[in-house]
């Protein structure tokens, strides 16, 4: 993988993130494609296809709007022949590429990087750097101060939400809510099903 230091840097985040590299050029139905870089995530992310273009260095024709919108196009029908399922991610490292983006769009979804952040003592600010590929990034929620409520989800909820919520409901939903969308939808339905047997009682 070649690159700026800009993309030194984004391939360092997104690696800790849990992307790998994938050689390139890649090499999908027979066709060769070639990119700064690429990246495949693993796990829940599996299908996240990230292309790194590096247009300020402009290797591989990457400062060249039209030339990477055509590659793209290119192997975005590639993936279809071979009926892929990936998810596919574009990096604009560097310098915009003028009246490009939105068509980039329609066939990727399209993150631009315009520089290396610093901060005033001159080392990388990587808050900065994430604040422009955050969506490929996990949650990361801010640890609770010392202090804070020890209350537990459902005494939390219990307290924002209107006395009239069916308490048997509410402590239903948040057991249910640790496996998952599917097993909140089944404590719903059968709640619902046992209050129209009690009252048809």
């Amino acid at each position: 993988m070649t690159g700026s230091p800009l993309v030194a840097a984004l391939r360092e985040r997104l690696a800790a993130a849990g992307y790998d590299d994938l050689p390139v050029p890649l090499r999908i139905a027979g066709v060769e494609f070639q990119f700064t870089g690429a990246m495949r995530g693993r796990h829940g992310r599996a299908l996240d296809l990230v292309l790194l273009v590096d247009t300020t260095a402009g290797n591989f024709g990457d400062s060249d709007g039209p030339r990477v919108r055509h590659r793209l196009q290119a192997m975005s029908r590639a993936l279809d022949v071979t009926a892929s399922r990936y998810v596919l991610t574009v990096i604009l490292a560097g310098a915009a590429l003028p009246g490009e983006i939105e068509l980039l769009t329609e066939t990727a979804r399209v993150l631009h990087v315009n520089s290396l952040p610093r901060r005033e003592d001159g080392t990388m600010d990587m808050d900065r750097l994430e604040d422009g590929i955050r969506v490929l990034l996990p949650l990361s929620l801010p640890a609770q101060p010392s202090d804070a409520n020890e209350d537990t989800a459902e005494v939390q909820l219990a307290k924002i939400l209107p006395q009239a919520v069916d308490r048997d409901l509410l402590a239903a939903v948040v057991a249910a809510a640790e496996s998952g969308d599917a097993a909140v939808a089944e404590a719903i339905a059968v709640r619902i099903a046992t209050a129209i047997k009690e009252d048809k009682a």
